[in-house]
This record gives C-alpha cells, structure tokens and sequence, in this order.
C-alpha cells in the first residue's frame, strides 16, 4: 500500500489544514515561548477525552535556566556511558515484526541520510542523541509523566492529550516534537528534577518555532491511507 502525504490531502476546513501541518520538528529557533502561551496549550489540551474524566496527565515544563542545566547534565551522564537504566515501560515490541520494523527503518535512515550520518558511524548517532536530548534546541521542553498505577485505558487518554498539545500549538503556530528518547533515562531525570518513582516518564516534548535552515525539518513522513487499515462495512 503506497503511504499518503499530507500534501496529497486538501483540508476541507481550518481544523484539518492545522491537522496535516503538524509535523515532528527537530530544530528550533531560540525565540522564547512564554509562560501564558504554554498554560493556555495545557488547558486546551486538557479538553481531551478522558475516561470517568480522571484527566491522567501530569506535566513538568521547564525553560530558561532550568531547562538548559537539565538538558546539559542529563547528556553528561549519556555521554559519559551512565549507570544503566531501569525502563518504566517497554515503548516497542522486541524483536519488532513487520510491517512496522520497515516503516521503522526507513524513517531513520531518511533522517539520518539528512542528517549525514551513515551507517556505523556511531560518534555522529551519539552527537544526535545528545541534540534528541536538548529537546533540539527548542525553548521549552515538557517531561510527561503518568502514576505508574494506572491502565491502558488512562494511556489512551494521555496519548489524545499530547496530539491536543500539538494541534492546539500548530493553531498558534508554534511546532512541536513529541520524544521517545526520555523514557528511556527515567533514573536520571527523576534524579535531576525530583520526579518520585510513582510517576512513570511517559515521554517529553519539544515546543517552541521551527527552524527551517535545520536539515531535519525537510523531513516529511508518509502515511498508510484509510483503505489499508480499515476493514468498511456497510457503506
């Protein structure tokens, strides 16, 4: 099935052109974001659905200072090879199966290639990391958390919440990058920030302007269109 481009879709209406504008941005500009306009996301946001309305997310923003001292000792103690960490939760399936383990690959190598970075060159993969781990420069850098003690269900809710955050700062034309990478250094962060071990790190997000000299953000992802995985009945 050939993947859909958001380019080959035309919105019917406002909501959907902010829809298919929506893309992972992995540089940013060092325009400040403020403090209002990251409350106002998170309240909009918070309109997601959310099952008995228990409303799961919790959310540590950070900017300025706080942030930079984050992203840099965090990285320190990447680079520096760490103690290893004990995974909140499993992001992936292991091994991964096709058709996923394709769409996988390609996007990574599509980055990579765009990035310059080949196949076994491992100090240029650990420098992007270390970028992964700055929030790509962006102004504020988000770490979600979630109480470990809840269920997929509540899951669900928190995944409609972030795409919330991202749609909500694509209408006021900010950009987004919602990031994998920080699930994956629970020990530290919670060291760093204070984070108690009831709450798992659920992932981080990037907020802030696009860069568009950054080589990453000419990145455009394909999709599967509905008729490959949607069974219709009945139309």
């Amino acid at each position: 099935m050939t993947d859909l481009l958001a380019a080959d879709l035309t919105p019917a209406n406002p909501t959907e052109a902010v829809i298919l504008s929506r893309r992972a941005i992995r540089g940013f500009l060092p325009t400040p974001v403020s403090r209002a306009d990251v409350t106002h996301l998170l309240d909009v946001a918070a309109r997601a659905p959310s099952g008995t309305n228990m409303q799961p997310w919790k959310i540590l923003a950070l900017a300025g200072e706080p942030l930079r001292t984050f992203c840099d000792d965090l990285s320190a103690g990447y680079l520096a090879g760490g103690e290893d960490n004990k995974i909140d939760h499993i992001y992936y399936p292991s091994p991964l199966f096709e058709p996923y383990i394709s769409r996988r690959r390609k996007i990574g190598w599509d980055l990579y290639g765009l990035l310059g970075i080949a196949r076994g060159e491992t100090a240029k993969m650990k420098a992007q990391v270390v970028n992964n781990l700055h929030f790509f420069g962006a102004p504020v850098g988000m770490i979600c958390t979630i109480d470990r003690r809840m269920k997929i269900g509540s899951w669900i809710d928190y995944g409609m919440f972030l795409q919330n955050i991202a749609i909500a700062a694509r209408a006021r034309g900010l950009d987004t990058c919602p990031m994998a990478v920080f699930a994956e250094f629970p020990g530290p962060i919670r060291a760093l920030l204070g984070i108690p071990e009831d709450d798992v790190i659920v992932c981080g997000m990037a907020i802030g302007h696009e860069d568009t000299a950054v080589a990453a953000n000419t990145l455009v992802t394909g999709r599967v269109p509905a008729d490959g995985f949607t069974e219709f009945r009945g139309f």
